[in-house]
């Protein structure tokens, strides 16, 4: 069962009666969130910071990316592949923005064909037979097979191993058409992960990402799950990983945010009250996930991921109006990691994003203290 999130009940309390129903006690309730009737002059009302409604956020990214939203469009209304072809054909290979395009890709063909088996996702198997050769279809092809096992079969069952092993077959013939693109070797640690690869197996599979992109966020995000101790590792070995690459990461290299993210994967299964948030171990990972984005540049594409796992760990310490601040850069887009864990990540962004702008308001905030 999915970790049970502070306040998560009470969350949910909101998303059935009005999307913004929350504001700041008056005199002596001042500093306590409290549940008011949807209307009333006291009611939160989240629009009034810029921010979307719920069936308005993009569930597909984590951020922006206009080109790819674009070609997504088009492959959908004409489930012609080659627009997506000529996209990633002008997509630098080492870096992260990439392997987010080939997931997102994916996870389009994946998600088509949930919503219509046996027809949907019809333009990847075009691409994949048209143009075998074509290496963004072969990386393509790779990590919707990656992400058909994960999604359609359980773990560790017979067809869940036999969806991994045509995978790993698929990750091989893609890493061949690029030997140079670290991408076919990120989408086989999830095969890595999947079926349990050796310890010396999965680092022969990392050396070969590392010599090709040392400081790749995404790569690095995707091999932490092999450490974890939900799947082949422990917390120790899950943190000795992250810590290593944050202190050896580069100046304005996201890494440093890495240890956060370790943290939210061996995260106690039910979290209630703040205590949790403001341990030293908690409190120690977002402020060097807060160095990190403070120092990153503008235009990093795995920015806004650590963005979005921020708020969360921000609103669990109750530190309303740094949460705030970042839900103004990450508002829209909430493909990305706590809310992508629900089946509706639209839904848990919106109830969690309307509870930070309680707890702002509960302690004086509004939209001209946040301007100043």
């Amino acid at each position: 069962m999915e970790i049970l999130w502070f306040l998560i009940a009470v969350g949910m309390i909101v998303s059935v009666v009005g999307p913004f129903v929350w504001r700041r006690g008056r005199g002596a309730g001042r500093g306590v969130i409290r549940q008011v009737a949807p209307g009333s002059p006291d009611a939160a009302d989240p629009e009034v910071y810029g921010f979307l409604r719920q069936e308005d956020q993009d569930v597909r990214l984590p951020g922006p990316d206009r080109d790819l939203l674009d070609v997504l469009d088009v492959v959908r209304k004409t489930q012609d592949w080659r627009a997506a072809s000529q996209l990633l054909k002008g997509t630098e290979q080492e870096g992260e923005t990439r392997w987010q395009r080939v997931q997102a890709f994916a996870g389009a063909a994946a998600l088509e064909l949930a919503e219509r088996p046996g027809e949907g996702g019809g333009w990847l198997r075009a691409w994949h037979a048209d143009a075998p050769k074509d290496p963004g279809g072969a990386q393509v092809y790779a990590e919707f097979l990656v992400q058909q096992a994960f999604r359609t079969a359980t773990a560790g069952s017979r067809d869940f191993g036999i969806i991994l092993e045509e995978a790993r077959g698929a990750c091989e013939q893609a890493a061949a058409l690029t030997p140079g693109d670290p991408v076919p070797y990120i989408s086989q640690l999830a095969v890595a992960r999947g079926l349990g690869y050796s310890g010396e197996e999965f680092d022969r599979l990392w050396a070969k990402i590392i010599d090709r992109a040392p400081a790749h966020m995404g790569a690095h995000l995707a091999a932490l799950l092999y450490w974890c101790e939900k799947w082949h590792g422990s917390r120790a070995e899950a943190d000795r990983f992250a810590t290593t690459a944050a202190a050896r990461a580069p100046h304005g290299s996201l890494l440093a945010a890495l240890p956060l993210f370790a943290v939210f994967e061996n995260r106690p299964e039910i979290v209630v009250g703040v205590d949790f948030f403001r341990t030293a171990v908690v409190t120690k990972a977002v402020e060097g996930a807060m160095y990190a984005v403070h120092s990153a540049r503008p235009d990093d594409p795995m920015l806004a991921h650590v963005r979005h796992l921020l708020v969360r760990f921000l609103m669990g310490a109750e530190r309303w109006t740094e949460a705030m601040t970042l839900l103004l850069r990450v508002d829209g887009y909430v493909g990305a990691l706590p809310w992508t864990l629900s089946e509706d990540p639209a839904l848990e962004y919106t109830v969690h994003r309307n509870l930070v702008v309680a707890g702002f308001e509960s302690t004086g905030g509004s939209p001209a203290t946040l301007a100043g």
